[in-house]
């Protein structure tokens, strides 16, 4: 019984560092089911579950509440709008670019209780997310970039190695890149005085 309990903690730390940060730790992980070290299943349901935990628990902890709070500071308002604006006119696709914008998870979600994304429809939405983010990873990390690696000599954990770094590089970039995009003000977006009165 105590050795299935500690069997069960890498896997219980990969969900909390889900939760926390993200990337790194994930892929670190993925690396580990390349060298055989981690079930491939376990590290997949953790990764989910502690992405989705992750997301979820800023947008629910920020409804109803943020709107006060950012009424109160009207630079932070006007800085935000071209975001709320973004996510109003596009709720699903933002919902589902969360787990793919490193960054900008925790706004993108502030956002998306901002202008009262239904609860049910973020929520799956957001586990779809964590899903696709979590098996595409596994695969690219923990399978098939080191298959392909193989036959330059690079197999099993260091081509998992190969292809983690080169994976958390193009989240650096996409997070370099989609920052000023989300910012950058958007003509046919209304103004922050529009957004805060027309808000439900």
């Amino acid at each position: 019984m105590l050795i299935a309990h500690w069997a069960l903690l890498p896997y219980a730390a990969i969900l909390v560092a889900a939760i926390v940060e993200g990337e790194i730790a994930y892929i670190a992980a993925a690396a580990l089911v390349a060298r055989g070290q981690l079930h491939f299943l376990g590290v997949l349901a953790a990764g989910i579950i502690g992405a989705a935990i992750g997301d979820q628990a800023y947008f629910y902890v920020f409804r109803g509440r943020l709107p006060r709070w950012v009424a109160r500071y009207p630079a932070l308002e006007r800085k935000a709008a071209p975001l709320f604006g973004r996510v109003r006119r596009h709720e699903a696709f933002m919902v589902l670019l969360i787990r793919f914008a490193p960054g900008f998870r925790i706004a993108l979600a502030a956002a998306c209780a901002w202008v009262d994304v239904r609860p049910l429809k973020f929520s799956i939405l957001n586990l779809l997310s964590a899903f696709v983010w979590a098996t595409v990873l596994l695969l690219l990390v923990g399978w098939y970039g080191p298959t392909y690696l193989a036959q330059y000599g690079l197999g099993g954990w260091k081509g998992a190695l190969l292809v983690g770094l080169g994976v958390l590089g193009f989240f650096r970039v996409l997070a370099w890149y989609e920052r000023p995009a989300m910012e950058r003000p958007d003509p046919a977006e209304p103004s922050t005085s529009t957004l805060a009165r027309n808000r439900p």
